[in-house]
């Protein structure tokens, strides 16, 4: 629609990306949060690792972030390279 409207293509794959990027970021730090917080509880059940291990705690959020660009990335990319004519005609 915002193509439709004018907007530049890059501005709503930067608009998407912008949403989608924020929302995996605020998952990804309550994520993290609730890890530390329930450590002690599963701590038993870790095997050579401690429940507050920077290294697994790290690893874990950079690849979640990866993922969640990738999986953002993907309908962005389409969204921006809709034509909008056709985008109008389907509503």
């Amino acid at each position: 629609m915002r193509v439709a409207l004018g907007a530049q293509r890059r501005d709503v794959l930067r608009l998407v990306m912008k949403r989608g990027v924020l929302l995996s970021l605020t998952g990804i730090t309550i994520g993290t949060a609730a890890a530390l917080a329930s450590g002690r509880f599963v701590a038993a059940l870790l095997y050579d690792v401690t429940p507050t291990d920077p290294a697994t705690l790290v690893g874990a959020a950079v690849f979640l972030a990866a993922v969640a660009t990738l999986a953002t990335w993907l309908p962005a990319r389409r969204a921006a390279r809709l034509d909008p004519v056709a985008a109008l005609r389907c509503e």
